[in-house]
């Protein structure tokens, strides 16, 4: 608990004061990233894991391996594939994700609102016109946190377009940095648009957080199998978003705001 109050008291020091906004400019510089990654990417990085692991509650037997090459290599671990079972029906909707889920409504200016701040689809995916098609649809966030499972999957079948990157700065995804600033419209991302067998055209956009230096996605435009791996963020917290049309899914949860532990291959909703 003392080291929660530890990160939330920086945090608020971070986004919430005038000095720890000019400190904050610097943290959030795609460079500073780049160097933690190297940093996270080396031999001596791979020391730090045993306590970082019971830090955090992760269960190192729940790994394919023990034994990692790097800190990196053990925040992209792969999980034993009887831990993250995927729901049968075809017809049900996945989560692609282990994270806290949020589900909020676009509404008919297309834009949705996040513990505060107000975000338009538009400005989500870059001004790319396929925006409009998300009128009237829902948005489900999934937020990420260190303990979490880092890869991510396809939600169904179907094949997909190129993947495309826009730069920016990398905050936190933390509800504090949701509170004050447009998180998900500054920082690096990352947007696909899926044309899947039972839920129309969907978006899904991997956003980086701080410490995050790459979204790594790993295959270009092709087919794609459901529960097929998709990527994986290297460290940091993180999140996804993935956009539905209006009238392709009956989710699970109401479009309320309210975070919920979900798993990758957890059933959200149906389609209709």
């Amino acid at each position: 608990m003392g080291a929660y109050q530890d990160r939330s008291a920086i945090l608020s020091f971070l986004y919430e004061t005038v000095p720890g906004r000019v400190l904050l400019k610097a943290l959030i510089a795609p460079r500073l990233s780049r160097l933690g990654g190297k940093i996270m990417d080396s031999r001596l990085s791979a020391r730090i894991v045993p306590a970082f692991a019971r830090r955090n509650g992760i269960r190192l037997e729940d790994c394919v391996k023990e034994d990692f090459a790097s800190f990196n290599d053990f925040f992209t671990r792969q999980l034993r594939p009887e831990l993250r079972p995927v729901d049968p029906r075809p017809e049900a909707l996945i989560s692609p994700c282990d994270g806290r889920l949020s589900v909020f409504p676009i509404d008919e200016a297309a834009a949705f609102n996040v513990k505060g701040s107000s975000y338009t689809v538009s400005d989500l995916l870059g001004g790319d016109p396929v925006w409009k098609n998300y009128l009237g649809g829902q948005c489900l966030v999934f937020r990420l946190c260190v303990n979490d499972y880092h890869r991510y999957h396809y939600l169904d079948s179907g094949t997909k377009e190129e993947n495309h990157f826009l730069p920016g700065v990398l905050h936190t995804v933390r509800p504090i940095a949701l509170r004050n600033l447009p998180v998900f419209v500054q920082n690096s991302r990352e947007y696909t648009l899926l044309h899947t067998e039972h839920f129309g055209d969907v978006v899904q956009v991997e956003v980086g957080a701080i410490l995050i230096g790459r979204i790594q996605n790993h295959q270009g435009a092709g087919p794609f199998q459901r529960g097929q791996e998709k990527g994986m963020f290297l460290y940091g917290g993180s999140s996804i978003l993935v956009l539905l049309e209006p009238g392709r899914a009956k989710l699970s949860f109401p479009a309320d705001g309210e975070e919920r532990q979900v798993r990758f291959g957890q059933a959200l909703g149906l389609a209709l």
